[in-house]
């Protein structure tokens, strides 16, 4: 009778103790935040900006109040990175997380600080999409959005430039504004479509001429720090990036491991399969042991999330979706399955720290909301965050050679 009362005790404070750890959600009432109060102002000039009513306007989320999370950036042992940069009013995240993942991957081969074009990646990447929405008799993917090993393809082909050399914005503007020059885009390719009118030559230099329009012509040749380039020779000699050197991991159960695959997600428009495929345990353990030996990485995975606050700057996963002791290779693949997790953005893991057995990772972030918080453009992501919902990322080869000798043969 003594032990089924004291196993009794036990029991119901270990409930206890459970049900006080477990998180609540509530209904947040939307705040217009950095895109409208500044992106937008600048788009739109004094004149014409307003913010709209937002009051009808409510979300779920996890209730973060009188919670406590490492949100202090000199906590964590970071790596060299670049000042985070704001996208502006884009769709171009996987351009911002990937060129600053070079950024800090040229100051890590060659030592040099410099702040890369953007944007003349995006040029070009939306070159090559109408060239393959040709060949493909229209029935490539359009939109804004792009995945991060983009730019391995891109620089390859075109190289890469300094942000002062050609920053894609015009007429005085702090911000990008893309919007309307991708629809007239989009318009022009569907008439294409509509007409069947598959010059591909004509096609390409039709989407130059309103990308010129929009963002300006990229150079051919300049002069940096008083020497001159071409694109190519700017990649290979003053940052010695070399695109062959970038590989992309993904883990899903649909394909077996340590093979090759496509990412299947509407951004991969061109359908590259060289997305190595491994198991969650390897996943996670690369990213860790990548990120400790002073190799950044570049992300990309879910954010519109309970447990994603901009205010509060962190990504977690609140109970109420699932515990942490439950977090494994069937509930990943389960969201990734049922659509829940998707390949909403990409962005750039700068640093960690471990707290207790935790590991929490340091986010340099180009989207809007990243410019909320107290940390302008950073954000700090829990390790069950990315093991749950972050699809796919790049890294340098030489950290990847502990998978890849198992699985390169």
């Amino acid at each position: 009778m003594k032990k089924i009362i004291i196993y009794l005790i036990i029991s119901v404070f270990s409930i206890s103790a459970f049900s006080q750890s477990l998180d609540k959600g509530k209904f947040e009432q939307y705040k217009a935040g950095f895109y409208y109060k500044v992106i937008m102002r600048d788009v739109m000039g004094d004149d014409e900006f307003f913010i709209p009513d937002f009051s009808d306007i409510k979300f779920f989320q996890m209730d973060f109040d009188l919670k406590n999370y490492p949100v202090h950036i000199s906590e964590y042992e970071t790596v060299y990175h670049s000042l985070p940069v704001s996208q502006g009013s884009s769709g171009t995240c996987w351009a911002y997380s990937a060129t600053s993942f070079m950024e800090s991957e040229a100051y890590r081969i060659a030592g040099v600080k410099c702040n890369i074009s953007e944007i003349y990646t995006v040029y070009w990447d939306y070159v090559d999409r109408a060239r393959h929405y040709v060949q493909t008799k229209g029935e490539t993917y359009l939109g804004e959005g792009s995945e991060a090993n983009a730019i391995k393809r891109v620089i390859r082909d075109y190289g890469m430039v300094p942000y002062d050399i050609y920053t894609g914005i015009k007429d005085d503007h702090i911000y990008n504004n893309n919007g309307e020059m991708f629809d007239e885009m989009e318009k022009y390719l569907e008439s294409v479509k509509m007409t069947s009118n598959w010059n591909e030559e004509e096609v390409v230099e039709n989407i130059k001429k309103i990308l010129d329009e929009y963002i300006g012509t990229p150079p051919e040749k300049f002069n940096y720090e008083g020497k001159m380039y071409t694109p190519q020779t700017f990649m290979t000699d003053y940052l010695k990036l070399n695109p062959g050197d970038y590989f992309s991991f993904m883990s899903t159960m649909e394909y077996p491991y340590n093979e090759k695959h496509e990412l299947v997600e509407n951004d991969n428009w061109w359908h590259c399969k060289d997305y190595y495929n491994i198991s969650l345990d390897d996943y996670m353990s690369l990213l860790q042991s990548s990120i400790e030996q002073g190799y950044t990485i570049s992300i990309c995975g879910d954010v519109s999330e309970a447990g994603y606050n901009q205010y509060h700057e962190v990504g977690v996963i609140p109970t109420f979706d699932i515990p942490s002791e439950y977090i494994n290779e069937d509930s990943r693949q389960f969201r990734l399955s049922n659509g829940t997790t998707t390949d909403d953005h990409c962005i750039h893991l700068v640093g960690y720290q471990k707290v207790g057995d935790v590991y929490w990772y340091l986010i340099k972030d180009s989207g809007s909301g990243a410019f909320d918080g107290r940390n302008k453009g950073y954000r700090f992501y829990h390790e069950d965050y990315v093991k749950l919902k972050i699809m796919n990322y790049m890294i340098h080869v030489d950290v990847a050679r502990p998978i890849l000798d198992n699985i390169i043969k």
